[in-house]
């Protein structure tokens, strides 16, 4: 199991509607993909801008599977809501 861990930049004022496009685009899409497990959007009230997905996959190799094109393609389908985000990938030893 992997954890893909984004973190973005959204002004507290955008937030509602920059998780709506993002979940009509990016959420949708990770469900379609083979080796998805699940999403959460997690929010930190003491750094209100910054949105973290924690990205859950079954493997590596099946997240690292999705296309550089594929991901390309929704990063434009969220037109002027899209953000630049960092990524930390971390690996899952033990779930309790």
């Amino acid at each position: 199991m992997v954890i893909e861990f984004l973190t973005f930049e959204v002004d507290p004022p955008d937030r509602d509607h920059w998780l709506a496009v993002e979940e009509r685009t990016w959420s949708r899409f990770l469900a379609d993909q083979p080796g998805f497990v699940r999403k959460e959007v997690w929010l930190d009230p003491t750094e209100p801008q910054r949105i973290h997905a924690m990205i859950q996959w079954e493997s590596e190799e099946r997240w690292r599977a999705v296309s550089t094109e594929a991901i390309a393609a929704v990063d434009r389908s969220m037109g002027p809501w899209h953000r630049p985000c960092t990524c930390r990938t971390f690996h899952v030893l033990r779930t309790v």
